[in-house]
């Protein structure tokens, strides 16, 4: 009698176990009513891309201070003493703690080489090297010469960029697919076809306006005679899609 109703509940447990599968497979299911690629009609593939422009607003410069003397405590010294008065100048000029960041600090021996003989040290070079952003980017100019004045005898920049793209690569983002749309229409009335709808579109790659090649100067104090012009001119913002299209 034990052993009957052992058998009855474990065929009580067993059942359940016997229908899950099939609910499993079910949830599994595609709930998607038709594959990606048609089966009746023609696909066209098109890659286009957006553009549109803006004025950068946003200046990206590294200064530096080089230093050179017989020792290197020497070199360091004078170094950190040239960087707390470029230092000075930027907070004076309005340009937030945010937007300075130290690049590098480097201290290198200074070498004399000579035919059959070993190098000898004649001195050393200390380099601090900050990195600026310049948000207003008619000032950056002005500011680059108060620099040099209080000492920063190395400037590598502008690179300018915009700060924030997002607007502009929408933008670039809907001129991208009016250019595919329009190139699927050339290539359907070309080919005796229509373009029935849009299968898949993917974003293939973007330029938000960022910062190019940057220039490289070095400057002097004693140098300087004309205020520096920094001109932003415009930049271009692009987005490239690929788009796939059904013909009939």
């Amino acid at each position: 009698m034990k052993t009957a109703s052992f058998l009855a509940a474990l065929a009580v447990v067993a059942v359940p176990g016997a229908v899950l599968p099939g609910a499993a497979l079910a949830q599994a299911a595609p709930t998607t009513v038709e594959p990606m690629v048609p089966a009746a009609g023609t696909v066209l593939d098109v890659t286009a891309e957006g553009r549109t422009t803006r004025v950068p607003d946003l200046a990206t410069i590294r200064a530096g201070v080089v230093s050179q003397s017989s020792t290197a405590a020497a070199a360091l010294t004078d170094n950190a003493q040239r960087m707390a008065k470029v230092l000075a100048a930027l907070k004076r000029a309005g340009v937030a703690p945010r937007d300075i960041a130290t690049s590098s600090v480097q201290l290198s021996p200074q070498y004399r080489y000579a035919d059959n003989q070993p190098p000898v040290i004649t001195g050393y070079q200390a380099t601090n090297t900050v990195s600026i952003r310049f948000r207003d980017v008619a000032k950056s100019g002005t500011i680059l010469d108060a620099l040099v004045a209080q000492g920063a005898n190395q400037i590598d920049g502008p690179n300018l960029s915009i700060d924030k793209p997002d607007a502009a690569l929408d933008e670039a983002r809907t001129d991208a697919i009016a250019q595919a749309k329009r190139r699927a229409d050339l290539y359907a009335k070309a080919a005796g076809l229509r373009v029935s709808r849009i299968v898949s579109i993917a974003e293939s790659g973007q330029d938000a306006g960022g910062p190019a090649q940057p220039m490289f100067m070095m400057a002097r104090a004693s140098l300087a005679k004309d205020s520096t012009q920094i001109a932003p001119g415009e930049k271009d913002v692009t987005v490239t899609v690929s788009v796939r299209f059904l013909l009939n």
